[in-house]
């Protein structure tokens, strides 16, 4: 049992840090202003507009930040020493507010784009098994989903639901999966998505029309994931920076959600195209591809000019829009995907299940949660109050996954190629 002293420290350098990074809003220091819209609209969606980054400063003196985060390093390691282990991930992800204060510094610019693969990744790297690339993925996954047809595979949702009416809906499933929380479903203007989460409160885009089953998707999504690993981050005793999540931890909430949306069969087709034409458009962006090519390559898929324009526009926030350096945030739901698949399924083989609940003891990195687990057996770590019933009860999800781990030896080429030979023998013999 970790002594109070000890606690205490770890709670006054996680306010600290708190504290810290609070001013650093990423998303609406790289958005688009109306006029960069307007300018490719009015140019028939065949210019690329300018963006001046300069004439939008950031909402606190960049230098001073920087030298902020390091003085709280050098803090970090004076009470904790260098070889804390909860003080290491406390010191990286100060270093990791670092480099986004120097990618945002940077917007615009090439080097841009390198602070966002350091920070996010890249559509080329290699996955854990050493020799697959994420680009990969997507190719497989765009073969395979444009063979579904949602309207040949079961119910077609009409979206029938205005945004008040999702608002209603969420308010009363989450009240009651948050209860005693004061969380907050509202109406919001100007976001990106159609639904965003925050500490205590989910977005819904005001004027869209939504069907009964994205309702599901945001609440499994936005509710159980985002804001859940919050509210379990803002909860904790002491780790209190567990509330808030550096790009680092962005891989594994969005791999999360989308995992939840899986096992909760709240991942329907078009969906998850969404989310692999998210990489394939990185990755087009990161080969070259500039923004007029990549809005046209939205367009093909049959999306209307807003769409594409404002889907091509999330790999450009902040970038170059000549292509060649994107914003590479977007693929963090497949990778993510991938690296949470692949962690449950090895930490069940391995008789480490223990470790799964602290996915959602607020925003962690998958290689934070043994520390996260040690510590939690040290007084110093809770676990998380509130969990999705697969992981507040592992047993379908253990069985889903010794299956999984059978399964993948066996080749989907091989069993449709034995399949057609059946059929040619039933063939012959009638």
């Amino acid at each position: 049992m970790s002594d109070l002293k000890y606690k205490n420290k770890i709670l006054d350098l996680s306010l600290l840090l708190n504290q810290a990074q609070k001013p650093i809003q990423i998303l609406d220091s790289v958005k688009w202003t109306e006029e960069t819209e307007a300018a490719i609209i009015k140019s028939n969606f065949k210019d690329i507009p300018k963006i001046d980054y300069s004439n939008r400063p950031l909402k606190y003196d960049a230098e001073k930040k920087l030298q902020e985060f390091k003085q709280l390093r050098l803090l970090i390691q004076k009470e904790l020493g260098a070889t804390d282990p909860l003080g290491q991930i406390l010191t990286r992800n100060c270093r990791q507010y670092e480099d986004v204060v120097r990618m945002l510094m940077a917007r615009g610019k090439p080097e841009f784009y390198d602070y966002s693969k350091k920070l996010y990744g890249s559509p080329t790297e290699i996955m854990g098994d050493g020799k697959t690339k994420l680009s990969d993925l997507a190719r497989t996954m765009a073969h395979s989903l444009n063979s579904l047809h949602e309207t040949k595979m079961g119910e077609n949702f009409e979206k029938n639901l205005t945004a008040q009416m999702v608002v209603d809906q969420l308010q009363e499933r989450l009240g009651k999966f948050f209860q005693g929380e004061n969380i907050k479903i509202k109406i919001a203007d100007g976001i990106v998505s159609d639904a965003s989460a925050g500490a205590d409160y989910i977005k819904i885009k005001n004027g869209m029309m939504f069907s009964p089953r994205d309702v599901h998707t945001f609440e499994v999504h936005e509710g159980w994931v985002h804001l859940g690993t919050t509210i379990n981050g803002q909860n904790q005793p002491y780790a209190k920076w567990l509330a808030k999540g550096p790009p680092c931890s962005t891989v594994t909430q969005e791999g999360l959600a989308v995992i939840m949306e899986l096992f909760n069969f709240a991942l329907f087709p078009s969906r998850a195209k969404r989310l692999n034409d998210r990489l394939i458009a990185c990755q087009m962006a990161e080969e070259g591809a500039n923004l007029i090519e990549v809005i046209n390559f939205y367009r093909e898929k049959g999306q209307t000019d807003m769409q594409a324009m404002r889907n091509a526009g999330r790999i450009f926030r902040g970038a170059s829009l000549e292509g060649g350096s994107p914003f590479t945030k977007d693929i963090a739901y497949l990778k993510g995907f991938v690296e949470i698949y692949n962690f449950i399924r090895s930490t069940i083989q391995e008789g480490r299940a223990d470790l799964i609940p602290f996915l959602f003891a607020g925003k962690a990195t998958l290689e934070d949660l043994p520390v996260l687990e040690q510590y939690h057996r040290e007084g110093v770590i809770a676990l998380p109050k509130y969990l999705p019933p697969q992981i507040r009860d592992l047993n379908g999800l253990a069985v889903w996954m010794a299956f999984s781990n059978f399964l993948e030896r066996m080749k989907i080429e091989d069993i449709i190629s034995e399949n057609q030979k059946d059929k040619k023998k039933l063939k012959e013999a009638a």
